[in-house]
């Protein structure tokens, strides 16, 4: 056998061997991230999920395999739809992508396959619409970070960085809920922006960045704003949020 070539390659190697190692009895595996996408790095973690025997503990888990941090998304097969529905209810969609997107590690009784199935169907029926009371908290809430940018002085960096921040994720958020797409944390989070919306996502992410390198909210001031024209425009005034529903 042909030794590995790429990250990518090592990391798919790896992430078998860990499987067979410290799960034998597993009846499948997906390995997801970067490696099944081919932008493997050598210090790229390994997001494996796995198929457990039936009675075997459902967890999250990290460790280290060869030198390599491995997050494992460990559960049976009698438990797929509830870790589905509970990715449905974060609108993140994180072991649905693993699954849709990721490359079988192991799949000798075709369950892995049939997982995969039940996960790009929930992955294109979509996330559940935000409720009216979340639209106008989201509205309500970003206006108050556009309002809290402008008014920050470029002296006041830490200020303006952070808001800068919050501007950017919740704008992301919101107009990728207007599109019905998925969001994402971390670096997830442009890529499912820029997935939902390339012209308007794209202004929010350059506004961000121009706030990062040049002190100058503006660009992210505007693009918030029509964010919020998208939404029925900013929300001030007249909001009211109940203590208790």
């Amino acid at each position: 056998m042909n030794a590995p070539t790429t990250p990518s390659d090592r990391a798919r190697l790896q992430a078998s061997a860990l499987v067979e190692e410290r799960f034998p009895r597993a009846l499948g595996a997906v390995l997801g991230g970067s490696a099944a996408q081919g932008r493997a790095t050598e210090s790229s973690d390994l997001d494996v999920a796995v198929l457990l025997p039936e009675g075997e503990p459902s967890r999250r888990e990290v460790v280290r395999h060869d030198g390599r941090p491995a997050e494992l998304f460990l559960h049976t097969l009698e438990d797929v739809p509830e870790h589905f529905e509970r990715d449905r209810l974060l609108r993140r969609g994180t072991i649905l992508f693993l699954y849709d997107q990721g490359l079988t590690l192991a799949d000798p009784h075709g369950l892995v396959a049939s997982v995969r199935a039940q996960a790009r169907a929930a992955l294109a029926a979509g996330p559940p619409p935000l409720a009216p009371a979340e639209w106008d908290r989201g509205r309500y809430v970003l206006t108050c970070y556009m309002d809290d940018l402008a008014d920050a002085p470029p002296t006041e960096r830490h200020e303006q960085l952070a808001l800068a921040d919050f501007t950017l994720r919740e704008a992301a958020q919101l107009l990728i809920a207007h599109h019905g797409g998925w969001t994402g944390v971390g670096k997830w989070l442009p890529r499912r922006l820029l997935g939902a919306d390339p012209v308007l996502g794209k202004a929010l992410l350059e506004g961000h960045r121009a706030v990062a390198e040049r002190a100058d909210p503006a660009g992210l001031a505007l693009a918030a704003e029509q964010v919020l024209g998208v939404l029925g425009g900013p929300l001030r005034e007249g909001y009211v949020a109940p203590w208790r529903t």
